[in-house]
C-alpha cells in the first residue's frame, strides 16, 4: 500500500508543479484576465484533489499535517460550481498553499 501511496504523491507533486508553473511570474491582475492559465491552474487543482481521494485513510491519518479534506473540498467546490469559482482564493491557494504543500509532498517522499 506504501508504494500506491508514493505513486499517488509523485503525481501530486507533478500536478502542484505544473500549476506553480503556469502562475509563475504573474500578479493577480494578469492571472484574472488570461482565461487559458486560469484554466490550467485549475484543472491542476481538480487532479490533486482527484488524487487525494485515492489515498488510503491510514496513510491520511498518519499524515494529519496536511488539510486532506480541504484539498478534496477545493477539488469538489471546482468540479460542481465551476462557475461560482472564486478567482482570488484560487490565487491564494496557488500563492500561498501550493508551495507549502509541495514542501509537504516532498518531506513525505523523503520518508517513503
Amino acid at each position: 500500500m506504501n508504494e500506491i501511496n508514493k505513486i499517488i504523491l509523485e503525481k501530486i507533486k507533478r500536478y502542484i508543479l505544473q500549476a506553480l508553473d503556469f502562475k509563475a511570474d504573474i500578479d493577480f491582475e494578469t492571472f484574472s484576465d488570461d482565461l487559458k492559465t486560469i484554466t490550467a491552474c485549475v484543472f491542476n487543482l481538480v487532479q490533486i484533489g482527484e488524487l487525494v481521494g485515492k489515498l488510503n485513510d491510514e496513510f491520511i491519518d498518519q499524515n494529519t499535517q496536511i488539510p486532506w479534506r480541504k484539498i478534496k473540498g477545493m477539488r469538489n467546490k471546482i468540479v460542481h460550481d465551476y462557475d461560482g469559482i472564486r478567482l482570488n482564493v484560487v490565487w491564494d491557494v496557488l500563492t500561498d498553499d501550493l508551495p507549502k504543500l509541495i514542501e509537504d509532498i516532498n518531506h513525505l517522499l523523503l520518508k517513503m
